[in-house]
C-alpha cells in the first residue's frame, strides 16, 4: 500500500490522470483510493490540490466524451456491449435507462457515485441525442462533485489515511490476498445467482422465430411490450398487436390478461 503513496507522490498528476482515465474508460482500476491518497499528500504539502483536481477533471471529461460519442454513433449497441460484461447483464440496460429516464440529465451529477451507472450514463446520454454542450455541463458538475469529495476526504482525514495505509502495509501481501479473495467471492456469488436464474427460466423463453410461427398459424399469444418509454422512443419497432405496458403496470394488470392464451413479454 505504501507503493501507492510512493507512485502518487513520485509521478504526481500524470499518475492520477492515467488512473482516472482508465477507470472512466471501463478498466477495473479504482481511482477513488488514488484520489484519497493524493488528497492526503496535498494536505501534507507534497502535491497541489488544484493540480490533482484538474488532472482528474480533464481525464474524466475525456473518457466521458469518448463514451458519449460512441453512444451517439452506435446507440443501444454500445449499451448492450457494456452491459454484457457487467455482473448483472440481464437487467443492466433496463436499470440504467430507468434511472436516466427518472432522473433526467441531472443523473449525471451523481452518476460517478453509483456503481455500474458511471460508465453507462455517458453513452446513454449520447444515444438519447442530448446536445453535447448540455451533457458537458452536467458531467463536468458531476466530475467536480465526485473527484472533489474524494480529494477533500483525503485532505480532511490525511492522518487517518496515513495510519490505515501503514496498517495495510504491515500486513504485506496478506492484505492483497484477503481483498482479492473477497472480491472473487463477491463476483462468483453474483454469477452463481445469475446462472440459477437463467437455468430456471431457460425453458420459459421463446425465440423470435417461434413467436412468428405461432402468429402466422393463427395461434397468437398475448404479446406485451414492457420496454421503457425511452427504449421505445429510440427504437419504435414493435411486435404487431403487442400491448404496451411498463413493467410495474404489468404486475398490476396481469390478473386481467386472458388465461386461455400464452403470454409473451419482451423488453430490451
Amino acid at each position: 500500500m505504501h507503493n501507492l503513496i510512493d507512485d502518487v507522490a513520485r509521478h504526481g498528476v500524470l499518475f492520477i490522470f492515467l488512473n482516472v482515465l482508465l477507470e472512466q474508460l471501463g478498466v477495473p482500476i479504482p481511482a477513488v483510493p488514488t484520489l484519497v491518497v493524493a488528497g492526503a499528500l496535498a494536505a501534507d504539502g507534497r502535491l497541489s490540490g488544484a493540480a490533482i483536481l484538474a488532472s482528474a477533471f480533464v481525464a474524466t471529461l475525456l473518457a466521458d466524451g469518448v463514451w458519449f460519442a460512441l453512444g451517439r454513433r452506435h446507440g443501444r449497441a454500445i449499451l448492450k456491449l457494456l452491459c454484457r460484461v457487467s455482473l448483472s447483464p440481464d437487467g443492466c440496460v433496463r436499470e440504467t435507462e430507468g434511472r436516466f429516464e427518472r432522473w433526467g440529465l441531472e443523473s449525471l451529477l451523481i452518476a460517478k457515485f453509483v456503481p455500474g451507472f458511471s460508465t453507462v450514463a455517458p453513452p446513454l446520454a449520447g444515444a438519447a441525442r442530448i446536445p453535447f454542450w448540455r451533457f458537458l455541463v452536467f458531467t463536468a458538475g458531476g466530475t467536480l462533485l465526485w473527484a472533489g469529495s474524494a480529494i477533500g476526504a483525503g485532505m480532511a482525514f490525511h492522518r487517518t489515511v496515513d495510519r490505515v495505509l501503514a496498517v495495510l502495509a504491515n500486513l504485506g501481501t496478506a492484505a492483497v490476498y484477503v481483498l482479492g479473495a473477497a472480491l472473487a467471492l463477491y463476483i462468483a456469488g453474483r454469477w452463481w445467482r445469475r446462472w440459477l436464474f437463467v437455468r430456471k427460466f431457460r425453458m420459459a423463453r421463446i425465440r423470435p422465430e417461434e413467436l412468428n410461427r405461432l402468429m402466422s398459424e393463427g395461434r397468437s399469444p398475448v404479446v406485451v411490450d414492457v420496454r421503457g418509454e425511452g427504449s421505445r422512443r429510440r427504437d419504435p419497432r414493435s411486435v404487431p398487436g403487442a400491448l404496451v405496458m411498463q413493467a410495474v403496470e404489468f404486475e398490476a394488470a396481469i390478473a386481467a390478461l386472458p388465461r386461455t392464451q400464452e403470454i409473451v413479454l419482451y423488453c430490451t
